[in-house]
Protein backbone atom coordinates (compact mmCIF):
# COMPACT_ATOMS: atom_id res chain seq x y z
CA UNK A 1 0.00 0.00 0.00
CA UNK A 2 1.56 3.58 -0.42
CA UNK A 3 0.61 6.32 2.03
CA UNK A 4 0.45 9.79 0.68
CA UNK A 5 0.08 13.23 2.34
CA UNK A 6 -4.01 13.04 2.09
CA UNK A 7 -3.46 10.26 3.97
CA UNK A 8 -1.81 12.21 6.67
CA UNK A 9 -4.24 15.01 6.78
CA UNK A 10 -6.87 12.89 7.00
CA UNK A 11 -5.43 11.38 10.06
CA UNK A 12 -5.03 14.65 11.24
CA UNK A 13 -8.62 15.75 10.95
CA UNK A 14 -9.99 12.51 12.33
CA UNK A 15 -7.84 11.99 15.47
CA UNK A 16 -7.53 15.77 16.30
CA UNK A 17 -10.07 15.56 19.11
CA UNK A 18 -8.40 13.24 21.04
CA UNK A 19 -4.78 14.22 20.49
CA UNK A 20 -2.99 16.95 22.49
CA UNK A 21 -1.62 19.28 20.15
CA UNK A 22 1.98 19.33 21.76
CA UNK A 23 4.32 22.35 22.03
CA UNK A 24 7.34 23.56 20.02
CA UNK A 25 9.11 25.82 22.14
CA UNK A 26 12.52 27.03 21.40
CA UNK A 27 15.32 25.83 23.82
CA UNK A 28 17.77 28.63 24.22
CA UNK A 29 19.92 25.82 26.60
CA UNK A 30 19.91 22.87 24.50
CA UNK A 31 20.99 25.33 21.45
CA UNK A 32 24.59 26.58 23.37
CA UNK A 33 25.52 22.76 23.44
CA UNK A 34 24.82 22.07 20.46
CA UNK A 35 25.35 24.02 18.32
CA UNK A 36 22.44 24.89 16.33
CA UNK A 37 18.69 26.26 16.89
CA UNK A 38 16.70 24.07 18.57
CA UNK A 39 13.17 23.72 18.76
CA UNK A 40 12.03 20.32 20.67
CA UNK A 41 8.35 19.00 19.99
CA UNK A 42 7.13 17.71 23.63
CA UNK A 43 5.24 14.87 22.48
CA UNK A 44 6.20 12.69 25.58
CA UNK A 45 3.62 15.54 26.58
CA UNK A 46 0.88 12.65 25.54
CA UNK A 47 -1.34 11.17 27.60
CA UNK A 48 0.06 8.02 28.00
CA UNK A 49 3.49 9.63 27.06
CA UNK A 50 4.56 9.53 23.50
CA UNK A 51 3.88 9.96 20.03
CA UNK A 52 2.13 6.33 19.52
CA UNK A 53 -1.42 7.18 20.61
CA UNK A 54 -1.24 9.12 17.19
CA UNK A 55 -1.31 6.20 15.39
CA UNK A 56 -3.22 4.34 17.68
CA UNK A 57 -6.08 6.61 17.44
CA UNK A 58 -6.21 6.63 13.76
CA UNK A 59 -5.57 3.02 13.48
CA UNK A 60 -8.97 2.07 15.92
CA UNK A 61 -11.24 4.89 14.24
CA UNK A 62 -10.83 3.33 10.76
CA UNK A 63 -12.33 0.35 11.74
CA UNK A 64 -15.72 -0.70 10.96
CA UNK A 65 -18.15 -1.59 13.20
CA UNK A 66 -17.46 -5.66 13.12
CA UNK A 67 -13.97 -5.39 13.81
CA UNK A 68 -14.69 -2.33 16.80
CA UNK A 69 -17.16 -4.99 18.12
CA UNK A 70 -14.38 -7.77 18.26
CA UNK A 71 -11.70 -5.75 19.05
CA UNK A 72 -8.11 -5.44 18.18
CA UNK A 73 -4.85 -7.11 19.71
CA UNK A 74 -1.23 -6.38 19.06
CA UNK A 75 2.59 -7.35 20.42
CA UNK A 76 3.98 -4.64 22.93
CA UNK A 77 5.91 -3.86 25.54
CA UNK A 78 5.49 -0.65 26.23
CA UNK A 79 4.35 2.99 24.51
CA UNK A 80 2.58 1.00 21.80
CA UNK A 81 0.58 -1.06 24.09
CA UNK A 82 -0.22 2.16 26.20
CA UNK A 83 -1.43 3.92 23.49
CA UNK A 84 -3.96 1.14 22.21
CA UNK A 85 -5.39 0.79 25.50
CA UNK A 86 -5.99 4.27 26.49
CA UNK A 87 -7.69 4.69 23.10
CA UNK A 88 -9.08 1.62 23.06
CA UNK A 89 -10.67 2.31 26.34
CA UNK A 90 -11.73 6.16 25.23
CA UNK A 91 -13.87 5.06 21.82
CA UNK A 92 -14.80 1.65 23.52
CA UNK A 93 -12.86 -1.01 21.33
CA UNK A 94 -11.97 -4.01 23.06
CA UNK A 95 -7.86 -4.29 23.54
CA UNK A 96 -5.72 -7.04 23.68
CA UNK A 97 -2.06 -6.63 24.23
CA UNK A 98 0.67 -9.66 24.50
CA UNK A 99 3.61 -8.64 26.07
CA UNK A 100 7.06 -10.62 26.50
CA UNK A 101 7.14 -12.32 30.11
CA UNK A 102 10.09 -9.84 30.55
CA UNK A 103 7.65 -6.89 30.43
CA UNK A 104 8.28 -3.82 32.94
CA UNK A 105 5.58 -4.48 35.66
CA UNK A 106 4.45 -0.66 35.60
CA UNK A 107 3.47 -0.50 31.61
CA UNK A 108 1.63 -4.24 32.57
CA UNK A 109 -0.32 -2.61 35.62
CA UNK A 110 -0.43 0.88 33.69
CA UNK A 111 -2.10 -1.05 30.70
CA UNK A 112 -4.40 -3.24 33.19
CA UNK A 113 -5.76 -0.32 34.52
CA UNK A 114 -6.80 1.65 31.46
CA UNK A 115 -8.87 -1.48 30.70
CA UNK A 116 -6.46 -3.56 27.75
CA UNK A 117 -6.78 -7.45 28.50
CA UNK A 118 -3.01 -8.79 29.17
CA UNK A 119 -1.40 -11.65 28.04
CA UNK A 120 2.15 -12.85 28.97
CA UNK A 121 4.02 -14.61 26.47
CA UNK A 122 7.60 -15.54 25.32
CA UNK A 123 11.17 -14.73 26.04
CA UNK A 124 11.19 -12.48 23.44
CA UNK A 125 9.31 -9.58 21.42
CA UNK A 126 9.74 -12.18 18.69
CA UNK A 127 7.71 -14.90 20.41
CA UNK A 128 5.12 -12.33 21.72
CA UNK A 129 4.18 -11.01 18.22
CA UNK A 130 3.78 -14.39 17.00
CA UNK A 131 1.30 -15.61 19.37
CA UNK A 132 -0.56 -12.43 19.15
CA UNK A 133 -0.55 -12.90 15.29
CA UNK A 134 -2.14 -16.71 16.22
CA UNK A 135 -4.59 -15.07 18.63
CA UNK A 136 -5.87 -12.58 16.34
CA UNK A 137 -5.96 -15.83 13.39
CA UNK A 138 -8.28 -17.78 16.29
CA UNK A 139 -10.27 -14.84 17.27
CA UNK A 140 -11.39 -12.86 14.78
CA UNK A 141 -9.22 -9.40 15.99
CA UNK A 142 -7.87 -7.20 13.96
CA UNK A 143 -3.99 -7.15 14.99
CA UNK A 144 -2.65 -3.99 14.80
CA UNK A 145 1.19 -3.43 14.14
CA UNK A 146 3.34 -1.09 16.43
CA UNK A 147 5.19 0.61 13.31
CA UNK A 148 4.51 -1.44 9.86
CA UNK A 149 0.31 -0.26 9.96
CA UNK A 150 -0.31 2.27 7.36
CA UNK A 151 -2.80 4.13 9.48
CA UNK A 152 -0.10 3.67 11.94
CA UNK A 153 2.04 5.60 9.87
CA UNK A 154 -0.38 7.86 8.84
CA UNK A 155 -1.18 8.92 12.35
CA UNK A 156 2.87 9.45 13.09
CA UNK A 157 3.06 11.56 10.60
CA UNK A 158 0.90 14.10 11.94
CA UNK A 159 4.18 14.95 14.14
CA UNK A 160 5.51 16.26 11.07
CA UNK A 161 2.61 18.59 10.08
CA UNK A 162 2.46 20.41 13.40
CA UNK A 163 6.16 20.84 13.17
CA UNK A 164 5.47 22.63 10.00
CA UNK A 165 2.45 24.75 11.54
CA UNK A 166 4.72 25.62 14.78
CA UNK A 167 7.84 26.08 13.43
CA UNK A 168 7.37 27.57 10.30
CA UNK A 169 11.20 28.04 8.97
CA UNK A 170 12.30 25.22 10.17
CA UNK A 171 15.29 23.54 8.39
CA UNK A 172 15.91 20.29 9.76
CA UNK A 173 14.03 17.99 11.84
CA UNK A 174 15.66 15.08 13.88
CA UNK A 175 13.39 11.72 14.51
CA UNK A 176 14.24 8.56 16.59
CA UNK A 177 14.03 5.43 14.94
CA UNK A 178 13.21 2.15 15.81
CA UNK A 179 10.92 0.34 14.06
CA UNK A 180 10.95 2.97 11.32
CA UNK A 181 6.96 4.11 11.23
CA UNK A 182 7.72 7.89 13.08
CA UNK A 183 10.71 8.66 10.51
CA UNK A 184 8.57 7.39 7.92
CA UNK A 185 5.40 9.38 8.81
CA UNK A 186 7.58 12.63 9.46
CA UNK A 187 9.13 12.56 6.22
CA UNK A 188 6.00 11.49 4.53
CA UNK A 189 4.29 14.70 5.81
CA UNK A 190 7.43 16.97 5.69
CA UNK A 191 8.68 16.41 2.50
CA UNK A 192 5.49 16.40 0.71
CA UNK A 193 4.76 19.88 2.13
CA UNK A 194 8.60 21.23 2.75
CA UNK A 195 11.14 19.11 0.05
CA UNK A 196 13.74 21.72 1.80
CA UNK A 197 13.36 20.93 4.75
CA UNK A 198 16.15 18.13 6.07
CA UNK A 199 14.73 14.91 7.89
CA UNK A 200 17.92 12.78 10.49
CA UNK A 201 16.83 9.98 11.63
CA UNK A 202 18.54 8.73 14.82
CA UNK A 203 19.22 5.49 16.51
CA UNK A 204 21.10 3.57 19.18
CA UNK A 205 24.48 1.69 18.12
CA UNK A 206 23.08 -1.60 19.62
CA UNK A 207 20.44 -1.99 17.30
CA UNK A 208 20.76 0.25 14.01
CA UNK A 209 18.37 -2.00 12.00
CA UNK A 210 17.61 1.28 9.47
CA UNK A 211 21.10 1.90 9.18
CA UNK A 212 22.06 -1.76 8.22
CA UNK A 213 18.92 -1.80 5.70
CA UNK A 214 19.75 1.23 4.14
CA UNK A 215 23.25 0.05 3.38
CA UNK A 216 21.51 -3.22 1.98
CA UNK A 217 19.35 -1.55 0.00
CA UNK A 218 16.58 -3.75 1.37
CA UNK A 219 15.05 -4.40 4.90
CA UNK A 220 17.33 -6.82 6.94
CA UNK A 221 17.36 -7.97 10.39
CA UNK A 222 19.84 -7.62 12.67
CA UNK A 223 20.71 -8.89 16.57
CA UNK A 224 20.74 -5.89 18.58
CA UNK A 225 21.66 -5.64 22.22
CA UNK A 226 20.19 -4.40 25.24
CA UNK A 227 19.95 -0.53 25.43
CA UNK A 228 18.69 2.15 27.03
CA UNK A 229 16.49 3.51 23.85
CA UNK A 230 14.35 0.35 24.66
CA UNK A 231 11.83 1.80 22.75
CA UNK A 232 13.96 1.80 19.51
CA UNK A 233 15.25 -2.05 20.20
CA UNK A 234 14.10 -3.80 17.27
CA UNK A 235 15.30 -6.24 14.85
CA UNK A 236 13.88 -5.75 11.79
CA UNK A 237 12.21 -2.08 10.62
CA UNK A 238 8.88 -2.44 9.25
CA UNK A 239 9.27 -3.10 5.17
CA UNK A 240 6.54 -0.51 4.55
CA UNK A 241 7.86 2.22 6.80
CA UNK A 242 10.88 1.42 5.31
CA UNK A 243 10.01 2.03 1.53
CA UNK A 244 8.12 5.61 3.03
CA UNK A 245 11.77 6.58 4.64
CA UNK A 246 14.32 5.30 2.35
CA UNK A 247 14.07 7.70 -0.26
CA UNK A 248 12.96 11.02 2.56
CA UNK A 249 15.69 10.47 4.73
CA UNK A 250 18.52 13.22 4.27
CA UNK A 251 21.01 10.80 6.52
CA UNK A 252 21.20 8.27 9.85
CA UNK A 253 23.36 8.72 12.76
CA UNK A 254 24.10 6.08 15.41
CA UNK A 255 24.60 6.99 19.12
CA UNK A 256 25.93 5.20 22.11
CA UNK A 257 24.65 4.50 25.61
CA UNK A 258 27.26 7.22 26.96
CA UNK A 259 25.48 9.51 24.99
CA UNK A 260 21.94 8.73 25.35
CA UNK A 261 22.45 8.93 29.00
CA UNK A 262 24.04 12.19 28.82
CA UNK A 263 21.32 13.33 26.51
CA UNK A 264 18.70 12.63 29.09
CA UNK A 265 20.89 14.36 32.15
CA UNK A 266 20.90 17.11 29.80
CA UNK A 267 17.57 17.58 29.62
CA UNK A 268 16.49 16.62 33.11
CA UNK A 269 18.93 19.67 33.95
CA UNK A 270 18.39 22.35 31.43
CA UNK A 271 14.66 21.33 30.01
CA UNK A 272 13.27 19.94 33.90
CA UNK A 273 11.88 16.88 31.22
CA UNK A 274 12.28 13.52 31.91
CA UNK A 275 12.33 11.84 28.65
CA UNK A 276 13.36 8.41 27.83
CA UNK A 277 16.10 6.98 26.14
CA UNK A 278 14.71 6.61 22.73
CA UNK A 279 13.17 10.18 23.03
CA UNK A 280 16.55 11.21 23.69
CA UNK A 281 18.17 10.06 21.02
CA UNK A 282 17.95 13.08 18.62
CA UNK A 283 19.55 15.35 21.53
CA UNK A 284 22.28 12.90 22.15
CA UNK A 285 23.39 12.87 18.03
CA UNK A 286 23.47 16.97 18.52
CA UNK A 287 25.66 16.70 21.41
CA UNK A 288 28.00 14.70 20.08
CA UNK A 289 28.26 15.77 17.06
CA UNK A 290 27.22 13.06 15.17
CA UNK A 291 25.30 15.58 12.65
CA UNK A 292 26.91 17.82 11.70
CA UNK A 293 25.09 18.66 8.40
CA UNK A 294 22.48 20.98 10.88
CA UNK A 295 25.06 23.13 12.55
CA UNK A 296 24.34 26.33 12.83
CA UNK A 297 20.63 25.69 11.33
CA UNK A 298 17.13 25.99 12.83
CA UNK A 299 16.34 22.66 13.77
CA UNK A 300 13.52 20.29 15.76
CA UNK A 301 14.47 17.33 17.60
CA UNK A 302 11.07 15.32 18.22
CA UNK A 303 11.51 14.14 22.57
CA UNK A 304 8.90 11.30 21.39
CA UNK A 305 8.40 9.64 24.73
CA UNK A 306 9.07 10.18 28.40
CA UNK A 307 8.00 6.51 30.08
CA UNK A 308 11.40 5.84 32.00
CA UNK A 309 11.50 3.19 35.14
CA UNK A 310 12.55 5.78 37.74
CA UNK A 311 15.00 3.25 38.96
CA UNK A 312 16.48 3.08 35.24
CA UNK A 313 16.43 6.40 35.12
CA UNK A 314 18.57 6.87 38.48
CA UNK A 315 20.73 4.28 37.25
CA UNK A 316 21.03 6.25 33.76
CA UNK A 317 21.87 9.54 35.67
CA UNK A 318 24.36 8.11 37.41
CA UNK A 319 26.05 6.58 34.06
CA UNK A 320 25.47 10.23 32.51
CA UNK A 321 27.55 11.90 35.78
CA UNK A 322 30.32 9.27 34.89
CA UNK A 323 30.62 10.33 31.35
CA UNK A 324 30.63 13.99 32.11
CA UNK A 325 33.09 14.06 34.61
CA UNK A 326 31.38 14.71 37.69
CA UNK A 327 31.53 11.27 39.20
CA UNK A 328 34.34 9.54 39.83
CA UNK A 329 35.60 6.14 41.59
CA UNK A 330 39.22 5.53 41.95
CA UNK A 331 41.43 3.82 44.46
CA UNK A 332 44.16 5.98 46.44
CA UNK A 333 46.87 4.38 47.93
CA UNK A 334 48.28 5.90 51.24
CA UNK A 335 50.52 5.30 54.31
CA UNK A 336 48.48 2.80 56.82
CA UNK A 337 49.18 5.01 59.60
CA UNK A 338 47.56 7.78 61.64
CA UNK A 339 47.00 10.45 59.32
CA UNK A 340 47.12 8.98 55.78
CA UNK A 341 43.59 9.02 55.45
CA UNK A 342 43.21 12.24 56.81
CA UNK A 343 45.81 13.99 54.26
CA UNK A 344 43.89 12.38 51.19
CA UNK A 345 40.35 13.68 52.64
CA UNK A 346 42.24 16.91 53.16
CA UNK A 347 43.40 17.44 49.42
CA UNK A 348 39.73 15.93 47.66
CA UNK A 349 38.67 18.86 50.41
CA UNK A 350 41.38 21.13 48.88
CA UNK A 351 40.47 20.68 45.54
CA UNK A 352 36.90 22.05 46.15
CA UNK A 353 35.22 18.60 45.35
CA UNK A 354 33.06 16.34 47.30
CA UNK A 355 33.63 12.47 49.01
CA UNK A 356 30.13 10.32 48.20
CA UNK A 357 31.32 7.12 49.14
CA UNK A 358 35.29 5.83 50.85
CA UNK A 359 36.08 2.56 51.93
CA UNK A 360 39.31 0.96 53.41
CA UNK A 361 40.64 -2.02 51.95
CA UNK A 362 43.55 -3.83 53.92
CA UNK A 363 43.10 -7.28 52.90
CA UNK A 364 43.25 -7.10 49.21
CA UNK A 365 46.33 -3.92 49.08
CA UNK A 366 49.01 -5.77 47.72
CA UNK A 367 52.29 -7.14 49.46
CA UNK A 368 53.12 -3.78 50.75
CA UNK A 369 52.02 -4.16 54.49
CA UNK A 370 52.72 -0.60 55.07
CA UNK A 371 50.18 0.92 52.47
CA UNK A 372 46.24 0.55 52.34
CA UNK A 373 44.19 1.32 49.70
CA UNK A 374 41.19 3.57 49.85
CA UNK A 375 38.17 3.04 47.60
CA UNK A 376 36.93 6.68 47.18
CA UNK A 377 33.70 8.06 45.19
CA UNK A 378 33.83 11.57 44.77
CA UNK A 379 31.43 14.43 42.94
CA UNK A 380 33.35 17.29 40.89
CA UNK A 381 31.88 19.83 38.98
CA UNK A 382 33.02 18.35 35.67
CA UNK A 383 36.13 16.84 34.00
CA UNK A 384 38.62 19.70 33.92
CA UNK A 385 37.71 19.87 37.98
CA UNK A 386 38.65 15.83 38.30
CA UNK A 387 41.95 16.20 36.24
CA UNK A 388 42.62 19.03 38.34
CA UNK A 389 42.15 16.37 41.69
CA UNK A 390 44.21 13.60 40.10
CA UNK A 391 47.10 16.05 39.81
CA UNK A 392 46.73 17.33 43.28
CA UNK A 393 46.59 13.99 44.71
CA UNK A 394 49.80 13.23 42.17
CA UNK A 395 51.51 15.96 44.06
CA UNK A 396 51.44 15.22 47.21
CA UNK A 397 52.69 11.18 46.03
CA UNK A 398 48.95 9.42 46.13
CA UNK A 399 48.63 6.87 43.86
CA UNK A 400 45.32 6.92 42.34
CA UNK A 401 43.56 4.03 40.06
CA UNK A 402 40.31 5.27 38.62
CA UNK A 403 37.90 2.96 38.36
CA UNK A 404 35.64 2.35 35.28
CA UNK A 405 31.96 2.54 35.70
CA UNK A 406 30.04 -1.12 34.55
CA UNK A 407 29.29 -1.52 30.96
CA UNK A 408 26.19 -3.80 31.25
CA UNK A 409 23.27 -1.60 30.04
CA UNK A 410 20.34 -0.83 32.84
CA UNK A 411 17.59 -3.49 31.78
CA UNK A 412 15.62 -2.86 29.40
CA UNK A 413 12.81 -4.53 27.49
CA UNK A 414 11.68 -4.16 23.88
CA UNK A 415 8.70 -2.22 23.50
CA UNK A 416 7.94 -2.06 19.77
CA UNK A 417 9.69 0.58 18.26
CA UNK A 418 9.50 3.94 16.78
Amino acid sequence: MTLTLEDVLAAQARIASGIYHSPCPESIPLSEIAGCQIFCKLDYLQRTGSFKERGARNALLLLDEEHRRRGVISASAGNHALGLAYHGKLLEVPVTVVMPKFAPLIKRATCQRLGANIVLHGESFHEAYQHARSLADESGLTYIHGFNDPPIIAGQGTVGLEILEQVPDVEAIVVPVGGGGLVAGVALAVKSRAPHVQIYGVEPQRSAGFAASLAAGQVVSIAGQPTVADGLAVSQVGDLAFDIAKQRVDGVAAVTEEELSLAMLRLVELEKSVVEGGGAAPLAALIAGKLPQVAGRRTVIILSGGNVDPLVLSRVIERALVTDGRLCRFTAVVPDRPGGLARLTQVIAESGASIEEITHDRAFSGSDIGSVNILCTVETSDRQHLDELHRMLKREGIRTTPLPFPEDPPPAGQSGGR
